[in-house]
């Protein structure tokens, strides 16, 4: 929520949050007295007029501890800390249509990032050292051309996803299971503090809200509901990430999962998801073709996206620098960075969006061709 709105506003809002209030609660509240603004003059007995509302839900809005919300309107004060509701301009489009949105999101670093087009990456806390590189490596890729690595914060798939996001101009995002003012793992602080700096992390429980066990199932549900799609690295049968990948194909979203030797127990949640219909990828490219046209779609309409997203993102140029110095012949990775001292990586990506636009075609051993 804007800095200079109205408190009385954004204290009706915490009231309601403290309150533990549902989407459909508060949007039933606010159709019968009036809307979210009015409820600063209602009384208990008004609230037991509202069909559905019990005497302790009326009773928890009366009763919040004035404190904590104190504690958020000073707290929403400091540089870069927002309080955005389901209201705002602010939330994130694709979070509000999902079944039991939050009512508010606390957020530290850039608002932005919330309405930029974002892919949900998760996977095991106890990785392989492959799958963390992968993680990584997809973050990167996926970043440089401009999606938002969103995940959350958790030791392995997480944190390597966040690290390869932090890379690329689309960055990273990470949803948590505690109050913004704690950071959990205490591991990832320096990960955390990187993340508030150049992307954003993102919170719907109150401040001062514990590492409690029930709480992240329950965030999952924002991590997958932010994203155009959700990509699963590694994970065993009975991982956490499944419970993201599940309420993803719930939502509506793509799923994408990385396959793995039927040897390895972290394979083996991935390869349940693929017979249940998630897309079988073996390169950033595959993600990338599945959600190019939902991101077109996004970038074009989306007012709000960083000043970094630039026309190079979009695949139709005819006159991009690469294909300027492509011949019809095959050209290898280590030919185009001599020839344009780009870094290979950057090179990689915009191959990713040449190729979507159907201009250039991959070969084998790291070539392409202009076609």
């Amino acid at each position: 929520m804007n800095k200079n709105a109205d408190n009385t506003e954004l204290t009706i809002w915490l009231r309601l949050h403290l309150a533990y209030l549902s989407a459909k609660q508060v949007r039933r509240v606010s159709d019968h007295l009036g809307g979210v603004s009015q409820l600063a003059y209602t009384s208990h007995s008004d609230w037991l007029q509202v069909p559905n509302i019990t005497e302790k839900q009326a009773d928890a809005f009366f009763q919040v501890d004035e404190t904590l919300i104190q504690q958020a309107l000073d707290w929403v004060q400091q540089p870069n800390h927002h309080i955005i509701t389901l209201e705002d301009d602010a939330f994130p489009e694709l979070l509000r249509e999902i079944a039991d949105p939050p009512i508010l999101l606390y957020v530290r670093g850039d608002l932005g990032l919330l309405k930029s087009p974002q892919l949900a990456v998760v996977g095991s806390r106890h990785a392989s050292r492959q799958g963390l590189q992968i993680a990584e490596d997809f973050g990167a890729h996926l970043s440089q051309v401009g999606l938002c690595i969103t995940s959350g914060l958790a030791h392995g798939i997480d944190a390597a996803a966040h690290r390869g996001g932090l890379k690329g101009q689309g960055q990273t995002l990470a949803v948590v299971g505690t109050g913004l003012d704690r950071i959990y793992p205490a591991a990832n602080q320096n990960l955390a503090r990187q993340i508030a700096e150049q992307g954003a992390i993102v919170s719907e429980y109150p401040l001062g809200t514990r590492p409690l066990a029930q709480n992240f199932p329950k965030r999952n549900r924002l991590i997958s509901g932010m994203a155009t799609g959700c990509l699963v690295v590694e994970a065993a049968l009975k991982s956490g990430s499944l419970i993201t990948a599940r309420q993803a194909m719930e939502q509506g979203r793509e799923v994408f999962a990385i396959p793995g030797s039927i040897n390895n127990s972290l394979a083996k949640g991935c390869h349940q998801l693929i017979k249940q219909g998630a897309k079988l990828v073996e390169s950033a490219q595959d993600v990338l073709e599945e959600l190019a046209p939902l991101v077109a779609f996004s970038w074009d309409n989306n007012t709000t996206k960083p000043e970094t997203s630039s026309p190079d993102l979009v695949p139709d140029q005819s006159t991009h620098p690469l294909l300027e110095i492509m011949e019809y012949e095959p050209i290898s990775l280590d030919e185009l960075v001599v020839m344009t001292k780009m870094a290979a990586s950057d090179i990689q990506a915009q191959m990713m969006i040449l190729e979507l636009g159907g201009q250039v075609e991959s070969l084998s051993a790291g070539r392409w061709r202009r076609i």
